[in-house]
């Protein structure tokens, strides 16, 4: 059980008086993660490979940020690929796979996804004559129906890259359902978890992915990415690299020199999301799972508020009503654009993002795009039921401004 009370005492950054409804552009910080961070930076680092006391230390970070990755998503910690961001890796990941496409292959992409997870497999797909395939969106319940895959995958099918939750509209398909398609094809399964890692367990195996990104920033840590897949998959891609550097697994996909500092608070996340319902004692992933299966179930029940109140309300238009979701909503407010609306929120110390959200084959499907997109509302574990409560009251007074 969650004691959200409890919970919240763990983030200083609370302290400015505003309901943050912003976390799915990116969640507070607890103490923890900030402690990790700073302290980190005041003892001596170098770069990996050296065999003095800073060196090792650069490696012990990176080590323990690719097993705290590997707990959050059930993978394992050798094909733990880290980097700035999942964008920055998706493109890393989809240049190494089109050297192994030919003219003619095709990949297959879908309405409901994060530009992230569709332009560079678009542009990795042209530049070597392959076909992109798109998976289409019910525009009434911004559902996206598995049994299109029965049509969309076929034997030149070689990557289907699928969201596990929307970060516009919370939708959560079912990516088992797809990447059992994909794998009786022989292709392979990408899955953007971004939006799904701060709010329910996530596990590799049982999803079908072969690849499982996820981006630290949105689950209460620092900025810092990972693509997770077995090593072995990873180890017939050749992604572009400079010739000096390790051509080891997973080090071949990462450039440069990494932000160090950066892993510790990674761990230091994955330790704040363990410890979430106070146990802090066992195995770590275990420990993630029973943490996020209680994060999952409080959080339904503040959707529920929140879907309920805001759909009672006539000025306002919900985007979609999928049954699977995060506690992520899109909307519109009659005769208000949605910049308007979420600069009447801030002047109600609500934070709140208006726009495409970089969901921009969604909020075209939709039809909003025109008109600015749309404001989004995401709830998060540190979310209190009494911030539900004001969001909704503001809500119901912009029925007069409308």
């Amino acid at each position: 059980m969650l004691d959200v009370a409890r919970v919240r005492g763990l983030f200083p950054t609370l302290c400015d008086g505003f309901v943050h409804l912003d976390g799915p552009a990116g969640s507070l910080v607890p103490e923890s993660v900030a402690h990790a961070v700073g302290a980190t930076m005041r003892v001596p680092i170098g770069n990996t490979g050296g065999v003095f006391p800073s060196s090792v230390r650069a490696g012990q970070l990176r080590d323990g940020a690719r097993l705290a990755m590997a707990d959050l998503v059930g993978g394992d910690p050798d094909g733990v690929v880290l980097g700035p961001n999942m964008t920055t890796l998706t493109y890393v990941l989809s240049r190494a796979l089109a050297k192994t496409w030919q003219r003619g292959d095709e990949i297959i992409v879908s309405r409901l996804d994060h530009d992230a997870n569709i332009r560079p497999w678009e542009q990795a797909a042209a530049a070597v004559g392959a076909r992109v395939r798109w998976a289409e969106i019910d525009i009434e319940t911004c559902e996206l129906p598995e049994w299109q895959y029965d049509e969309l995958i076929n034997e030149r099918t070689r990557l289907v890259a699928v969201t596990a939750a929307s970060n516009a509209v919370g939708t959560r398909p079912d990516v088992r359902a797809i990447a059992d398609r994909a794998h009786a094809a022989g292709a392979l399964m990408y899955v953007d978890a971004v939006h799904a890692a701060p709010h329910v367990p996530l596990d590799t195996v049982e999803l079908g992915a072969d690849f499982i990104a996820v981006s630290a920033y949105k689950w209460c840590g620092p900025h810092v990415g990972a693509v997770v897949a077995a090593p072995g998959v990873l180890e017939g891609l050749q992604p572009d690299k400079l010739l000096p550097s390790p051509d080891s697994v997973p080090d071949r996909f990462e450039t440069g020199t990494p932000p160090f500092e950066l892993f510790a608070g990674v761990v230091a996340a994955v330790e704040h999301i363990a410890g979430l319902t106070g146990e802090y004692d066992g195995d770590r992933r275990k420990r993630v799972l029973v943490a996020m299966a209680a994060v999952e179930e409080y959080e339904r029940r503040l959707m529920t508020r929140l879907e309920q109140g805001l759909r009672a309300m006539p000025h306002v238009t919900m985007l979609g009503a999928p049954a699977r979701r995060t506690p992520t909503v899109s909307l519109t407010v009659a005769g208000m654009s949605p910049r308007q609306v979420t600069e009447e929120l801030a002047r109600h110390r609500i934070c709140a993002w208006d726009g495409d959200y970089y969901a921009r084959e969604l909020m075209d499907a939709l039809g909003v795009s025109e008109i600015g997109g749309a404001v989004r509302l995401g709830l998060a574990h540190y979310t209190a039921a009494n911030e539900v409560e004001h969001t909704l009251s503001v809500f119901a007074d912009l029925r007069t401004r409308s």
